[in-house]
């Protein structure tokens, strides 16, 4: 019986394998760096990244909610730290610290990721513990070196407060920890960055980009990038091993979260395996991977080519690698994020 499933499975992977090679897109789709006063251009309907959408529609009285509760230190034991403290949406959804601060200057263990475009993740946290933006809303609420709390005791201070128990009306149970958690996320999926100049350009504004920029997005795709940083997100929707050609943690001991997905799941194939993050916005949310070990974008395209891509990236690959990833900054409330 086994070997007639895998029988059954093998001829439509089959066929999956030789249209790949029929019909997806080489080399050769992508062209060269004219040599010209034109720009090169990329072929647009076959590619790996793609534009992003608007935020969807969502209940603007449940966002307002979300929002004032994101921006709420009372959420903490202390009251000291908010969900905008590690997430400040002036600084790219992030604190741009190696690692964040808790409550009592306690010092967390990874690098805080953006908060924007989290609603296209396909789990949430570096080693996707959290499954959706529900379950992540309430993970730092209780951990202890985060906002060390808990949610009678959240509850206790917020129902003090009239402003939230009108605003909770919102929900027909009114105040739980459920609902909480949920305007949280209903916020956070609001945190949409569209319209990057990378987004026009994949909408056919082919003069958006410069010389640079496509090349640097040409080397992206045959280097092999966009492999795991591909959809709408530019990453965030795939699991990958950090360090695919090379051992990353070889020259340290590895921590607790250097082992990823490994500490949610217990298998050894998941020891150093994260979630690939997003792109997008990516140069306003240094510094870079789970321990922030990259302090600045060439740093990490440099670290990614050796240990990802088993490349050793020369000073003009990197170049202009970079400058493509400068493109992908969107716009939030009319404004490029920086």
């Amino acid at each position: 019986m086994r070997a007639k499933h895998q029988s059954f499975f093998a001829v439509p992977a089959l066929v999956l394998l030789l249209l790949y090679f029929f019909f997806a897109p080489h080399d050769a789709d992508i062209p060269e760096a004219s040599t010209g006063a034109q720009s090169p251009e990329i072929s647009i309907g076959r590619e790996p990244l793609l534009p992003l959408s608007p935020a969807p529609a969502l209940p603007p009285e449940k966002v307002a909610l979300g929002e004032r509760l994101f921006r709420d230190p009372r959420l903490s034991h202390d009251n000291s730290i908010s969900c905008a403290s590690c997430h400040d949406l002036g600084k790219g959804g992030t604190d741009r610290s190696r690692y964040s601060v808790g409550i009592h200057g306690a010092a967390g263990d990874v690098n805080a990721p953006t908060v924007f475009n989290v609603g296209l993740n396909i789990a949430q946290f570096w080693d996707g513990r959290a499954r959706t933006l529900e379950e992540q809303a309430a993970g730092p609420v209780h951990n202890p070196v985060e906002m060390g709390s808990n949610w009678d005791e959240v509850m206790g201070k917020l129902r003090a407060d009239h402003e939230y128990q009108a605003m909770f009306r919102a929900y027909p149970d009114g105040m739980t920890p459920a609902n909480i958690a949920g305007a949280i996320a209903t916020f956070e999926r609001s945190l949409v960055t569209p319209n990057s100049r990378f987004d026009r350009y994949l909408r056919g504004e082919k003069k958006i980009l410069n010389r640079d920029e496509l090349e640097g997005y040409r080397r992206f795709v045959n280097l092999g990038c966009a492999s795991c940083h591909q959809g709408a997100g530019i990453g965030g929707n795939m699991f990958q091993r950090f360090g695919v050609m090379g051992d990353f943690f070889k020259d340290r001991p590895p921590s607790r979260a250097d082992q990823g997905r490994f500490n949610v799941t217990g298998l050894e194939g998941d020891r150093h395996v994260f979630k690939v993050p997003s792109l997008r916005n990516v140069d306003a949310t240094s510094p870079y991977f789970h321990d922030g070990s990259a302090r600045t974008l060439s740093d990490a395209v440099r670290t990614m080519g050796k240990y990802q891509l088993g490349k050793e990236l020369s000073g003009e690959e990197v170049r202009l690698i970079v400058a493509f990833l400068h493109t992908l900054n969107g716009e939030w409330q009319g404004r490029v994020l920086k």
